[in-house]
């Protein structure tokens, strides 16, 4: 796998989707320390400041149908390395939300927690599907959030006490989803 480090971009996406269309490999990761401009599902702003873990993975070609199937593996595979290696209980609000804290709703089909991780896929289109990019945003060493998003949101340092190591987190979800998409396949 090829990663290309940034310290500031706007999109994670974006730049994987330019960086798709001049013929990059599938399995190139685009980290950012920080994103000015990230986005989630119809554009909604994403909160991205130094300390997340901010990455979007170029896959190889695929079905225009599996968008949503990608975005839920995703989400499945980012909830897993949370629990597995920080013993938190993260759910998944389909079809693109990581949550964690969950809090009982007066809905019984919604979840109400605080949302740690978020995905955001994007096919790139020509003719037909050239590839698709899997962008996941990952509230980890995060201190603080802006007064609007302190009841929605929070971050794996704040919930343990401790800084993670973003690195180690971003190896394990890319390796993740590329076994199970590699299991599907099959």
């Amino acid at each position: 796998m090829e990663i290309k480090y940034f310290s500031q971009l706007k999109s994670t996406n974006q730049k994987a989707k330019e960086l798709s269309s001049k013929e990059a490999k599938p399995w190139l990761v685009v980290v950012a320390e920080k994103q000015t401009a990230g986005y989630g599902k119809e554009k909604v702003p994403w909160f991205s400041p130094q300390g997340g873990l901010y990455f979007s993975i170029i896959l190889p070609k695929s079905k225009i149908e599996d968008l949503q199937t990608l975005t839920i593996l995703a989400a499945w595979i980012s909830a897993k390395v949370i629990k597995d290696n920080f013993n938190l209980e993260p759910l998944i609000k389909l079809p693109n939300d990581v949550l964690l804290n969950e809090k009982p709703s007066t809905r019984a089909s919604s979840l109400r927690g605080k949302k740690i991780c978020g995905i955001l896929t994007e096919n790139i289109i020509g003719k037909e599907v050239k590839s698709s990019v899997i962008g996941i945003g990952l509230n980890t060493n995060i201190d603080k959030f802006p007064k609007e998003l302190e009841d929605e949101a929070t971050s794996l340092k704040i919930e343990l006490g401790r800084e993670v190591n973003n690195e180690k987190i971003l190896k394990q979800i890319v390796e993740g989803i590329k076994q199970q998409l590699a299991t599907i396949s099959e």
